[in-house]
């Protein structure tokens, strides 16, 4: 499988990296994947901005970035911090998590890789990607592309189908379009297409039961 950086990745990003591993009360047998590092950056791309759910209704959450050339290698975006999104970013998180389930479970060890304000945007996404994996229990071999593979010329290309354009059938097709709780649901009833961060805090070690059913 082939996926794009992505910063707090949405819950269909994971669900993907689950469909292949093998879970299963003796064995787990992980998925494989392949992280797009060969790639020019896109703008207006999950690669700088998640989606999660606050007191107001769903709410994008954006990373700056410098753009100094027309085309940059994704490896090579560096992040802007002379503006304070970081602090930003964290009251945001909290005002939206605060009161779920889990979220003072995972709270300062998320905030600590913000904190630590990493020079490039693909490292930064790559910490935050090892994080969701370990929390969630999902066990992945990740490597990273060594050349770029121009769209639809390998099999099982996911780099540019999940999109915040437009909307996608991913839990759908893989039989995992259930509602679980979220904070704000008695206001908003359930909202799809959110950052993994929501699935985390609100449901806990359970997270993974969601991506991924145990045969």
């Amino acid at each position: 499988m082939l996926l794009s950086s992505a910063y707090f990745p949405p819950i269909e990003y994971f669900a993907l990296l689950a469909r292949d591993i093998t879970l299963s009360p003796d064995r787990v047998i992980p998925s494989c994947a392949v992280l797009e590092a060969c790639e020019h950056y896109s703008k207006q791309t999950w690669r700088n901005r998640c989606r999660i759910l606050t007191a107001t209704g769903p709410d994008i959450l954006q990373v700056p970035v410098i753009h100094d050339a027309p085309k940059i290698p994704v490896t090579e975006v560096r992040i802007e911090y002379t503006t304070p999104w970081v602090i930003r970013t964290e009251r945001a998180i909290d005002s939206a998590y605060r009161t779920s389930a889990y979220f003072e479970y995972y709270r300062d060890e998320l905030f600590a890789i913000l904190d630590a304000q990493t020079p490039r945007l693909f490292d930064l996404n790559l910490q935050l990607l090892r994080y969701f994996l370990a929390k969630t229990g999902l066990q992945v071999d990740l490597s990273l592309s060594r050349e770029f593979t121009p769209p639809d010329t390998v099999p099982d290309d996911w780099r540019y189908a999940l999109t915040p354009k437009k909307p996608n059938t991913v839990l759908r097709d893989l039989g995992l379009g259930k509602p679980y709780f979220q904070v704000f649901s008695g206001k908003y009833g359930f909202v799809p297409g959110l950052s993994i961060m929501d699935l985390l805090f609100n449901e806990g070690p359970d997270a993974i039961l969601y991506l991924k059913s145990v045969v």
